[in-house]
């Protein structure tokens, strides 16, 4: 009888005849024999962290040096904001608000550009740019530094800054600070190109779905006034246009320039075209149209003020709420049209709209 074979060993090739591991047993690292029979196994290290140390440290950070100067000039800007409104006015006080303001605006861009970098290295998330939260964030500093110093030539010109003049000028600047921003923090950095966020070029196609969008201002606009009467009878505040009736020629057109045309493109560029976009591959289309579209509304009370703090209250519900049709409405139409000119037209109808209304009424008084 002969003897059974030994088992084989490997050869100089590293092979063997023993059969290959499961794919349980297949682990980096040399083989641990298992414990014997009743002997306890130790657990397996968990790595312990203190809760917020992945959030507020360096460690790892594919931008240290971003990353810092935005937590910093964040923090220090909106100390320095607090210390300007509190100092009780005057020019020093407004010159200490415009320095921080700045300030903040380094930080909040920096934070952006941290925060996009820092997705791209990891490479997990299928949209990897900054938080549009975060690029509105940065806007508002830069829109109020803006409106201060255009502020300086109309009152040295005698032109009321609440103006019609006046508005659409802040009105330009907030469009171009949202659409370099945009450029900025999204386009420049390969985020998202204009493409990837529906602005496409006006040629006949273009107008032809701007020309589609406008058509559905009419039912918005009914809707929107059925929610506003409900809500005024819950609230009972006077709400005020950020662009009032002028009363004259000149005037309504300068108005409707800023309220028509250009703050519609400067809050479509942010709003639809890039967060909508953003949110919409993060998340699911569903769920970015829902979170854009809060995001849209709450962007418009962000700035509101009453004479007390129920007046304020009762201003931003109405505010916001009353926009969550047209929120939605526009939302809705630029992921289902895939071009910034739909929900453009839209807006720009909507708003146009409500300015010609408003104007009229005005007048007939």
């Amino acid at each position: 009888m002969s003897s059974p074979d030994p088992p084989s060993e490997p050869g100089r090739d590293g092979t063997s005849d023993l059969p290959p591991r499961s794919a349980e047993d297949a682990v980096e690292g040399p083989l641990v024999p298992p414990p014997a029979s009743g002997e306890p196994s130790d657990p397996p290290a968990v790595e312990w962290r203190r809760p917020g140390t992945s959030t507020f440290t360096i460690e790892g950070r594919a931008a240290p040096g971003l990353f810092v100067v935005g937590w910093l000039a964040t923090i220090v800007g909106l100390g320095l904001v607090v210390i300007g409104l509190l100092s009780g006015g005057g020019l020093p006080a407004i010159i200490l608000v415009v320095v921080a303001m700045v300030v903040l605006a380094i930080g909040l861009i920096a934070a952006a550009g941290s925060q996009g970098i820092e997705r791209r290295a990891r490479g997990t998330a299928r949209y990897q740019g900054p938080s549009p939260f975060l690029v509105f964030a940065a806007a508002i500093p830069i829109s109020i530094v803006a409106a201060i110093v255009l502020s300086i030539p109309l009152a040295a010109l005698g032109l009321p800054v609440a103006g019609p003049l006046g508005a659409l000028l802040s009105v330009s600047v907030q469009a171009i600070v949202y659409v370099g921003l945009v450029r900025l923090l999204v386009v420049d950095t390969g985020a998202l190109d204009w493409r990837a966020m529906g602005v496409l070029a006006l040629d006949r196609v273009g107008l032809t779905q701007m020309a589609s969008g406008a058509l559905w201002a009419v039912p918005v606009i009914f809707v929107t006034a059925v929610l506003a009467q409900i809500l005024l009878a819950i609230f009972p505040v006077t709400p005020t246009s950020p662009l009032p009736p002028t009363g004259t020629a000149s005037g309504f057109i300068l108005s409707f320039i800023a309220g028509a045309l250009v703050a519609p493109f400067g809050e479509e560029i942010l709003f639809r075209s890039f967060a909508t976009t953003a949110w919409a591959r993060g998340m699911g289309a569903r769920r970015g149209l829902v979170v854009g579209a809060l995001f849209f509304a709450f962007a418009h009370v962000v700035t509101l003020s009453g004479a007390s703090a129920g007046d304020a209250f009762g201003l931003a519900v109405v505010a916001f709420v009353g926009r969550i049709p047209v929120a939605f409405a526009l939302g809705w139409l630029f992921l289902r049209r895939g071009t910034i000119w739909a929900s453009f037209g839209l807006h720009a109808t909507f708003n146009g709209l409500l300015l010609v209304l408003a104007e009229m009424a005005a007048r007939a008084i």
